[in-house]
């Protein structure tokens, strides 16, 4: 961490310029995935992400085809998959639904991505939020050391649970908040379609039962 050298002066100590613009910038967690089906577990944890007040918005990022998932034969359409995104999140304030990784090269990567966002909105610093079980395989990602060497992690950790296994240099730039999770998957919900409850929202679970999703 580079060090700072301020002088003695009188009055209040001010923020070094590049300091005081960092501090000025709107805060925004991009949180991705496939949300094939977006259910209760995610949206608990954008809930616990705003909640904690490190963040201004949280930024749904609907991935196409991830790189690490592309062993899975079939996805469920993509138009399917945002339209419960939107259904999911239409009354949480300060949450937007983002389609740019359809629109970037593929395969998309996180990297990529949170290059794009930075040069696009320059006076936004922007944060990758995960679950615990995705710092623990972020070594595995595609140039991680150069999402470290950038960007700051925040992700959500199970109340009391044992410290999270993963390389040192990933925990030192992820920030961990405290949430009760959801026990619930994406999986279960594809294998398991008639039972549903409580899995996702009602409007979510209608949707699903109109374009005969997961049956």
């Amino acid at each position: 961490m580079a060090s700072m050298v301020l002088q003695a002066i009188s009055g209040p100590v001010l923020p070094l310029p590049n300091e005081s613009a960092e501090m000025m910038k709107r805060r925004v967690g991009i949180f991705g995935g496939t949300f094939d089906p977006v259910h209760s577990g995610h949206i608990e944890a954008v809930h616990s992400f705003l909640e904690s007040g490190l963040i201004d918005e949280v930024w749904v990022m609907l991935t196409p085809d991830p790189p690490h998932k592309r062993h899975r034969s079939k996805h469920t359409p993509y138009k399917h998959r945002l339209r419960m995104l939107e259904l999911a999140f239409s009354e949480t304030e300060r949450v937007k639904i983002c389609t740019l990784e359809r629109e970037l090269p593929q395969p998309s990567y996180t990297l990529q991505t949170l290059q794009h966002l930075t040069t696009t909105y320059p006076d936004t610093r922007f944060f990758l939020c995960l679950g615990e079980d995705s710092v623990s395989s972020f070594h595995t990602w595609h140039r991680y050391r150069d999402i470290l060497s950038d960007f700051s992690l925040m992700a959500v950790k199970r109340p009391g649970s044992d410290a999270v296994e993963a390389e040192d240099e990933v925990l030192e730039k992820t920030i961990f908040l405290e949430h009760k999770p959801v026990d619930i998957s994406s999986t279960a919900i594809r294998q398991n379609g008639s039972d549903m409850e409580q899995m996702v929202p009602d409007t979510v679970a209608a949707y699903m039962e109109e374009h005969e999703l997961y049956t």
